[in-house]
């Protein structure tokens, strides 16, 4: 097994190089291909599908579980208000500064080290199947869910995202809802028509109070917003259509697709869903890793931010270091201490389950 300092040398050379190569989503090749380099050249052999790199332990045994491990090496564009080059990784005060340092790179490269410490042990109870991805900040379609189709199915996964170290052990999933009420068109002046405003009012009341019997633990209540709206054509006419967006967040206890029915069943408008995918996600509090995270002091949480748990239909855990308020931040930045507490972490972490 690798030295945990030269793990950390490692991982925080790694780090620098994937900040000063611009990765944003959909754009990820040159930060794919600096991920499989660095893995090849410590003889880690890896599949690219699409911009995903993919790799497993030396010693596989498929009749031992299998545990997914994931971060994400795209970024979203840098914040207005940078003083510092996004793309410069400078080290001041302790703090590695960069586009993408806390989200995701800390988590991924500190997870990396992780996977290659386990790497060649010959006696696993387990296997490790390491998977570095794309298009999380657009939650796309070519990233870890496409990724995923491609690897030996996993018991759980643990997804990298800064979390102060502690377990997000659920989070909320997100529906997007076009809704239009439909009415009849007819002038202003006469007792004509049937407005579409007024019975698309209705609806968006219930939207706003409509409480779900069902509460999750860590997550709350479902929670709906009418976020848009657009209607009529000019003063005098009455509508006869007025469309607006809901913006639902779900939680561990429905899936979206419940979550969908219920809608459709108490509103007179049309409802299309964007799209059902990004479900929530959640994991037993009794479950293994969870236990471990326990047994390290760790707290557990209900995470209101999305990532790549959305997309798999596995349990799973969000953790790593960093701190979430950093994200997508001006002169984003992760500790280098965070870095290396990170990678102790998730070994401690997985070594709890051995």
């Amino acid at each position: 097994m690798t030295n945990i300092e030269q793990l950390i040398n490692d991982s925080t050379a790694l780090l620098k190089n994937l900040i000063s190569t611009k990765s944003f989503s959909r754009e990820e090749d040159l930060t794919a291909q600096i991920l499989a380099d660095f893995l090849n050249s410590h003889d880690i052999t890896t599949d690219r599908v699409g911009n995903n790199i993919i790799a497993y332990n030396k010693y596989v045994d498929d009749s031992k579980p299998y545990i997914l491990l994931n971060s994400h090496h795209d970024t979203v564009k840098p914040n207005p208000g940078y003083s510092k080059d996004p793309y410069n990784p400078e080290v001041e005060d302790g703090k590695l500064f960069g586009l993408g340092s806390n989200d995701a790179g800390g988590c991924l490269v500190s997870l990396i080290a992780a996977f290659r410490y386990f790497y060649d042990g010959d006696n696993l109870p387990f296997n490790l199947c390491l998977i570095a991805s794309s298009e999380e900040e657009v939650s796309g379609k070519a990233g870890l869910e496409e990724a995923y189709k491609h690897v030996k199915s996993c018991d759980f996964a643990i997804i990298g995202e800064p979390t102060l170290l502690n377990l997000a052990v659920a989070e909320k999933g997100l529906m997007v809802l076009d809704c239009e009420a439909i009415g009849k068109s007819g002038h202003a002046a006469r007792e004509e028509g049937e407005n579409a405003i007024y019975k698309a009012i209705e609806d968006i009341n219930w939207f706003r109070t409509y409480e779900f019997p069902k509460k999750s633990e860590f997550l709350g209540p479902v929670k709906m917003s009418v976020t848009m709206i657009d209607a009529g054509s000019q003063h005098n006419v009455v509508p006869a259509s007025c469309k607006f967006v809901v913006d639902v967040r779900t939680t561990d206890v429905y899936n979206n697709l419940e979550v969908l029915e219920i809608i459709k069943q108490n509103i007179k408008s049309k409802v299309e869903a964007r799209s059902t995918r990004l479900n929530p996600s959640s994991i037993s509090i009794n479950h293994p890793i969870v236990l471990s995270g326990i047994s390290l002091g760790k707290e557990l949480y209900g995470s209101p931010t999305m990532s790549d748990q959305a997309i798999l239909s596995i349990p799973s855990i969000k953790t790593g270091p960093g701190d979430s308020a950093r994200s997508h931040s001006a002169d984003e930045f992760i500790y280098l201490e965070e870095i290396n507490a990170g990678i102790r972490y998730y070994i401690d972490l997985l070594k709890g389950i051995i």
